[in-house]
């Protein structure tokens, strides 16, 4: 009896003792039993933070100018599917279940972790589907990461901040080195990293990559009556304004001018326009204003609160559960100059973290804690008024509870 897709993904979550298991041997030694190569064109983009919203802004882009596209990104939010897109779609529970069906028969003794089976999975759809462009989202890190056994035709690195520290190093420094590991020798690379250590200039210089750097081959500007400039050489290209960070909407321009595409200005400014990506700044409910997003750690948090410094609002309800592997005082913090209440709630399984242990981060101040997220996003909602904001943030988890609420909930 064939498995279905629930079927499949609790059985791949039960194979290997460990949800991360660092190399590329086994994976690479899998994906050439199943032949997997791509002879389309390969964007890999990895960083910190904007991965997944500079990728859906170069998906768009490159699918308004007539390209076939395909992605590959992680996590999922509500359904796996999510994780492989095909011109735009998702593809059905059956063409995931055959793919995983051919990654079982291929490894035969060789144990794959949950991710790594999933991403061999998704290589195999997005080859069946032969794109003009295939872009592929790092998990973590970079050099040890399963989507690494492909080379790119241009790397991406968004951003270099401190996360994943148990697996990636205590320092920028020492993450940048893993971030840098998708760079192949003479290779084109972009990086919209404003603030670049040493060491990554350092792998640049040693692999003698073709790269961009952000604000010395390419800039961004928000001008004062709220539009946005971008400059890549000589071309200059003034945008609408955009929910987008704008380091992201400048590495994602920056890709398709340094990797060859040529879209007209108009296909660029109605992609900058029109993409959004569920989890990320996403308006789900007015009065009070209501937003989510997956920012979770410092880097992210700050840039959220730079954007928060752009709205208008009486008081801020921050709604807030995290996992136990983040740094919560240090991602909190950027939040405190707006003195918001807090609503705490406790995530749950291996890396479950205690609303207790969140109140911690957030000492005096107002706070209330919950034991689930949605008892926290309820509890804010009766408390908030017509003319405040409401912000969830923390975790892929955190979004997705709310995200799964009945719809009634959302709206005012």
């Amino acid at each position: 009896m064939r498995k279905t897709l629930p079927q499949w993904l609790e059985y791949l979550e039960s194979i290997h003792p460990s949800a991360i298991d660092m190399g590329l041997e086994r994976v690479n030694d899998v994906a050439q039993r199943l032949n997997i190569s791509f002879n389309s064109r390969v964007i890999t983009v990895g960083g910190t933070n904007g991965k997944g919203t500079t990728s859906a802004l170069i998906e768009n882009t490159l699918l308004l100018d007539g390209q076939s596209v395909g992605v590959y990104s992680s996590p999922h939010l509500l359904d796996y599917r999510e994780r492989v897109r095909i011109n735009g779609a998702l593809p059905s529970e059956s063409a995931f279940c055959a793919a995983f069906e051919q990654v079982e028969q291929a490894r035969g003794e060789i144990s794959l972790t949950y991710f790594e089976f999933g991403t061999l999975a998704a290589m195999l759809m997005l080859m069946a589907a032969e794109l003009d462009v295939v872009i592929l989202e790092v998990g973590l890190g970079g050099r040890l990461d399963a989507t690494n056994i492909i080379a790119p035709d241009c790397a991406v690195i968004t951003s270099i901040g401190l996360d994943h520290q148990d697996w990636l190093g205590d320092t920028r420094e020492k993450i940048a080195l893993e971030k840098a590991g998708i760079i192949r020798a003479g290779g084109k690379v972009v990086i919209g990293e404003p603030e670049p250590p040493q060491t990554l200039l350092e792998a640049v210089h040693r692999l003698q990559a073709d790269a961009w750097w952000r604000d010395d081959d390419f800039t961004i500007t928000r001008r004062a009556d709220g539009s946005v400039k971008f400059t890549a050489g000589e071309q200059a290209l003034t945008l609408a304004d955009t929910a987008i960070p704008l380091n992201n909407v400048a590495t994602a321009l920056a890709v398709l001018k340094h990797a060859g595409f040529t879209p007209g200005d108009d296909k660029v400014q109605q992609a900058v326009a029109s993409t959004e990506l569920p989890g990320r700044r996403q308006l789900i409910a007015r009065q009070p204003a209501t937003y989510l997003d997956v920012g979770h750690n410092p880097q992210a948090t700050e840039s959220l609160a730079e954007w928060l410094d752009g709205k208008d609002f009486a008081q801020l309800h921050i709604v807030v559960a995290m996992l136990n592997d983040k740094a919560p005082a240090a991602s909190l913090a950027p939040f405190k100059r707006f003195t918001p209440h807090w609503y705490l709630a406790a995530t749950h399984g291996p890396r479950g973290l205690s609303s207790e242990k969140l109140a911690d981060a957030v000492e005096h101040s107002q706070r209330y804690l919950f034991v689930e997220v949605t008892e926290a996003y309820e509890q804010a909602r009766k408390n908030a008024q017509t003319q405040d904001l409401i912000l969830v943030v923390g975790s892929f988890h955190t979004v997705a509870d709310i995200l799964a609420l009945p719809h009634n909930t959302q709206n005012s």
